[in-house]
């Protein structure tokens, strides 16, 4: 009797468990996505819900989202997402995820001038015969990242994010702005109005905010926000 009742809650706890896997659609800022790839596996394994990860710039991810494109959640710098949800578009209650700060980086191999200090950034900058910098993501897709201009040889140095800098091992970060000049950005995660399975999205951003996820955020250039 004992073990047909063992059976019976075991079937109980597999069947509840497949009802409730869902298939959820996330935008991702690409500044996440080192630390996302590795924190996703985990989760669709612990959840049995499958992540379909849509990454681009914070921008480019809010205008696809404005646009009518689904998502289930989306994770961009809290300042676009403040935004989405006074347009209705994502619901209210943000949950700060992480921060970066901008690097500095050369092609892996390549000189590395001193950055220290205002004075020798300028330096540096007035040297570089090409420098890449965020702006330069507005021709859109991979190979307009920051990091692949300068891992190409396009810009000789390049100015971004540093955990999207880190992602990309043929470029050396050599240091931060210096703290006068720098500015550290939040990524924050919201449900969408639209999503099909509110609860699953927020379960994944429960994920991406656990302590667990503390170590791995450092590894790849970012700090915790929460």
């Amino acid at each position: 009797m004992r073990t047909r009742a063992i059976a019976a809650a075991a079937a109980l706890i597999v069947t509840t468990g497949v009802a409730h896997a869902a298939e959820i659609d996330a935008m991702i800022t690409t500044a996440m996505k080192a630390a996302v790839d590795e924190l996703a596996p985990p989760f669709e394994r612990a959840n049995g819900h499958v992540l379909r990860i849509t990454y681009g710039p914070s921008g480019g991810l809010a205008r696809r989202l404005n646009g009518g494109e689904g998502a289930d959640l989306i994770v961009v710098d809290s300042k676009v997402l403040d935004e989405l949800i006074k347009q209705g578009k994502v619901a209210p209650g943000r949950t700060d995820v992480a921060r970066t700060g901008i690097g500095i980086a050369v092609r892996k191999g390549a000189p590395k001038p001193d950055v220290s200090s205002p004075e020798a950034l300028r330096r540096a900058l007035l040297a570089a015969k090409s420098i890449a910098h965020t702006a330069r993501l507005a021709a859109g897709g991979p190979n307009g990242r920051v990091s692949v201009l300068v891992s190409s040889g396009e810009a000789e140095i390049g100015l971004q994010q540093v955990s999207e800098l880190m992602s990309n091992p043929e470029v050396e970060v050599i240091g931060m702005l210096p703290a006068e000049l720098q500015q550290t950005t939040t990524y924050s995660a919201g449900a969408t109005t639209s999503a099909r399975d509110a609860d699953a999205a927020r379960a994944l951003i429960r994920a991406l905010t656990a302590p667990s996820a503390a170590a791995i955020y450092k590894a790849k250039g970012l700090d915790p926000a929460w």
